[in-house]
């Protein structure tokens, strides 16, 4: 059973002309431009960045300058990356802790 897809929290407003980034988020396919960070790559997809560990609540990143600890990402090889400052590649396959995901 598959979750309905929640509405994206960022919208892309500018430079629309950068080159596509194919990767894979919770399993499905992805599409970011050159340049973006993960997390406006994932954010620019999906409601949130990840599952707080500890509560369960999304996340989305905080401070934005890899200082807060907020915006880890893993992969699904298990690697965790800092969102915030990790710039998205071809082939990136990453796993937001959406339940259901």
């Amino acid at each position: 059973m598959s979750l309905p897809k929640l509405q994206p929290l960022l919208h892309r407003l500018a430079e629309t002309g950068r080159a596509a980034v194919p990767f894979t988020l919770d399993g499905q396919p992805a599409s970011a431009l050159v340049g973006d960070t993960v997390l406006t790559a994932v954010l620019t997809q999906a409601a949130q960045l990840r599952r707080n560990e500890f509560s369960g609540a999304p996340r989305a990143g905080f401070c934005m300058m890899g200082a807060c600890q907020d915006c880890w990402i893993a992969t699904e090889q298990g690697e965790r990356l800092r969102a915030c400052s990790t710039f998205i590649a071809p082939g990136m396959a990453l796993v937001t802790g959406r339940s259901g995901a």
